[in-house]
């Protein structure tokens, strides 16, 4: 399934039934997406964060942009013709954005990539705003150099997480959200904070199934050939029993379109997720997401701007070990190998071992042996004590696998 964006100004009809006719002979369907604003006050804002950095104006100062602009808009209304779902567009798929999303108007929608645009778009806000990125404190698993697994924080991860407190009140950010995954290591960062904060399950770890809570060397000597298949397509190789970076990608979907309604937020996740939202954030490919770095005790400041996103990496002094593995050297040739199918949860490995480790549950699930939130939670001051929190048990479905379309995908082409 390919999907092609045409960013044009078709503001009259006889351009538009132009653009209908051509993908009526090449068999392609059409979505039309109008922005229809009336708000002096959002042109202007529009102008002045989004058109000054624009291609369109290189070398000129912010009034002669404005004075530019405003005149452009001129023009375009002697001769703009707006989508009519009632009478003329009646046919057409389309979605009309009124003021910036204060209101909408969807017509015809046909298939899965168009809804994904109208649920993109009904989502998206332009006001200013920071998402903060970071991942849990050094927990003892990664001391041990152990993938997955529920274990709490170490010594050095409870001091990143006072250290992360300390942060955030510098920054004085207004009305900010936090939130966790349901695993151990993130909720006590979260707890050090102070604050009332969110637990998300769709934000837990990627689940490495079998391989939960072992070492990358008792892989490569117990799995070996498991070891090799993930170095060949990090993306795409699912973990037996457990998920891909694919599968991972899916998941989040309901989380990054809920950042994108948020306003100041941090997110307290883990490595493979955290390497999800920055690609999302970034428009980094599948070859490049699992390869992203996200180290410990570093926080990443994400400021969305016209045609991109501003990252500024802010690493708290804390030491913590470097959980990052580089790509491969040398590049996996797919023609002179097999082609491999996409692995299902059942694939028998190639060790007689097959019985799948189970993975430790969390904060709001069942737990075979019960954990108490006394027993694990840190409070700000660093002792032991209890504290109250705010979770959230909902878990959201991920969009259906079609075709191998991924949500960054369909993202895309939203865009």
């Amino acid at each position: 399934m390919y999907t092609q964006v045409f960013d044009a100004t078709n503001t009259t009809r006889e351009r538009r039934d132009l653009i209908s006719d051509f993908a009526k002979e090449n068999d392609f369907k059409v979505f039309f997406v109008e922005s229809e604003c009336d708000d002096p006050e959002v042109i202007a804002s529009n102008i002045l964060e989004v058109k000054v950095s624009s291609p369109d104006y290189p070398e000129r100062d912010r009034e002669n942009v404005m004075d530019d602009f405003l005149k452009r808009i001129e023009c375009y209304k002697v001769t703009y013709e707006p989508l009519d779902p009632d009478a003329y567009d009646k046919d057409h798929s389309l979605i009309k954005v009124i003021n910036v999303g204060q209101r909408f108007l969807v017509n015809k929608v046909q298939d899965y990539i168009q809804s994904k645009i109208v649920y993109y778009l009904m989502n998206i806000h332009v006001q200013p705003r920071t998402i903060y990125l970071c991942r849990h404190g050094e927990s003892e698993c990664n001391l041990a150099g152990r993938i997955g697994g529920d274990s709490g924080l170490s010594a050095r991860g409870k001091q990143f997480a006072r250290e992360l407190r300390k942060f955030i009140e510098q920054q004085e950010i207004g009305d900010l959200k936090v939130w966790t995954s349901q695993l151990k290591r993130t909720i006590q960062t979260a707890e050090a904070l102070g604050v009332a904060y969110e637990q998300w399950k769709i934000l837990n770890e990627i689940d490495a199934g079998v391989c939960e809570e072992m070492t990358y060397k008792e892989i490569e000597e117990k799995y070996p050939e498991e070891f090799s298949l993930r170095d060949q397509d990090k993306y795409l190789y699912r973990y037996p029993g457990g998920e891909s970076y694919q599968d991972l990608v899916q998941r989040l979907e309901p989380v990054i379109m809920e950042l994108e309604r948020q306003g100041n937020i941090l997110v307290i996740c883990h490595q493979a997720v955290m390497r999800c939202l920055l690609a999302y954030f970034l428009d980094k490919n599948a070859d490049d997401l699992p390869y992203l770095r996200c180290p410990l005790h570093t926080v990443l400041k994400l400021t969305p701007v016209a045609y991109g996103c501003k990252v500024e990496m802010i690493k708290l002094n804390v030491d913590a070990v470097d959980t990052h593995r580089e790509k491969p050297a040398g590049t996996f040739d797919v023609n002179q190998a097999p082609m491999r199918m996409r692995r299902n949860s059942f694939t028998p490995l190639s060790s007689s071992d097959t019985v799948r480790r189970p993975r430790n549950y969390s904060v709001g699930s069942r737990p075979r042996d019960p954990v108490g939130t006394e027993r694990f939670r840190m409070a700000p001051d660093g002792s032991d004590r209890p504290m109250k929190q705010r979770s959230l048990e909902t878990t959201y479905m991920g969009a259906a696998d079609t075709n191998g379309c991924d949500a960054f995908q369909s993202f895309s082409a939203a865009v």
